[in-house]
């Protein structure tokens, strides 16, 4: 008998512990803990990174000296083949490539520049999938607490509907009390699984950014619902915030970087190479044995590399276009964030507190008081719905409130504003 406890308790335990698995009670800061640990983006984005880094040791190497050698096939004097003895014929050249006007150091620069693009782009990547996690897990948290409410109110209608079953059954009450009940527990129904498929979408969005299967439940601190823990700066020092952090912008500043190194590099590909080398004749030269010293350079007559020169040049006053149009789009964003979140809290602020107490003391007393027939049944389904309607709109302002800092925290590109 005791054994038979004792493997009951293990399977309990067991059980136990894989629930504990299949859900993960986070806050926020550890949802991004995780965000970075987990996602295969974000990972994928560091060997973007490496490869970059890689080019720029790639453009430090020298060019390999060339070697070329030639052999007497056949000699016909002596009638031999492959005749490279003491009488026969070889020679060999080796011949080394010095790059001129610094293209070598051109190259270098240009490489740098587009690994400092590559790390601005893996922030805008970072930047936009930490904004969708936290909208995110913030609507998940607030989707699960308006759930909740609606459970709660389903479970009292349910209630209230069996014992008007059984009242109907005694012909106490009306078959239209009972069927407008029903009707309503059905609204009821739709309207909660509706709520229920958003929470799944949320859920399903939220695991495939933290790469988990289990079943994440957001965890927002009482406080942090009232007001975030750190004040609203000025427009003006979160738009130059927002310029100096934003990876896009930095991105664009970068692409003309590039392009003005690129014009400097054409320019210099106008300068021909030089190759210098050596040769050793044995027997094809004026004497034996011939050694010579050789000096190789292009003529630049006929192509001076203009086309390229043009082109680079165009390129580089279109970059700088589109860093000013994303600098002002940036700004313009900045002051929309601003906008929205005095709209919310402006929204929020008008919020009667004592009003929500007082709601929520007046559901508790709805139900006793229809129970008790001191209500009637138009002015229970009212004030029902009227409860429902409130608590859905009030999680979703709040949820909006949030979702408004962190906003501006996206388009500043820093967290400025901290929940």
């Amino acid at each position: 008998m005791r054994k038979r406890y004792l493997i009951c308790f293990s399977i309990l335990l067991s059980i136990s512990r894989l629930s504990a698995q299949d859900t993960l009670t986070l806050t926020a800061r550890q949802v991004d803990s995780l965000f970075i640990q987990r996602n295969l983006l974000v990972l994928a984005g560091r060997y973007q990174i490496d490869a970059s880094q890689a080019f720029i040791q790639q453009e430090r190497l020298w060019d390999n000296p060339s070697l070329t050698s030639e052999w007497s096939l056949y000699n016909p004097s002596r009638r031999r083949v492959l005749d490279v003895g003491n009488g026969g014929q070889k020679a060999f050249s080796i011949q080394q490539t010095v790059v001129l006007a610094g293209k070598r150091s051109k190259r270098i620069a240009l490489a740098m520049e587009n690994a400092r693009m590559t790390e601005s782009e893996f922030g805008e990547l970072l930047r936009a999938l930490k904004f969708e996690l936290r909208t995110q897990f913030y609507t998940l948290f607030f989707l699960q607490n308006t759930l909740a409410i609606f459970y709660q109110q389903q479970n009292r209608l349910t209630d209230i509907i069996n014992a008007f079953e059984r009242q109907y059954g005694k012909n106490n009450v009306s078959l239209r009390e009972l069927v407008r009940l029903k009707a309503l527990r059905f609204q009821l129904d739709n309207d909660r699984l509706e709520l229920e498929l958003q929470l799944t979408e949320a859920q399903k969005n939220l695991r495939n950014l933290l790469q988990s299967n289990a079943v994440i439940k957001p965890v927002v601190a009482a406080n942090l619902l009232i007001a975030p823990n750190s004040a609203l700066p000025a427009l003006d020092e979160a738009t130059n915030a927002a310029i100096q952090n934003r990876p896009d912008l930095q991105s664009a500043e970068s692409l003309v970087k590039q392009a003005q190194i690129n014009v400097a590099l054409q320019k210099s590909l106008a300068v021909p190479d030089l190759r210098l080398g050596a040769t050793y004749d044995q027997n094809g030269s004026y004497v034996a044995n011939y050694t010579a010293f050789t000096v190789a350079l292009d003529l630049p007559f006929l192509n001076k590399n203009q086309g390229n020169i043009r082109a680079a040049q165009a390129q580089v006053n279109y970059n700088m276009q589109l860093q000013r149009n994303r600098r002002l789009q940036i700004e313009n964003e900045v002051r929309a964030a601003f906008q929205k979140i005095q709209q919310v809290e402006t929204a929020y602020k008008q919020v009667d507190r004592t009003y929500l107490s007082q709601f929520e003391e007046l559901n508790q007393g709805v139900f006793r008081s229809f129970e008790k027939q001191n209500l009637s049944l138009v002015e229970f389904v009212d004030l029902f719905q009227s409860y429902l309607d409130n608590i859905r709109q009030l999680n979703r302002l709040r949820a909006d409130r949030i979702n408004a800092h962190e906003e501006l925290n996206y388009v500043v590109g820093t967290e400025l504003v901290k929940y």
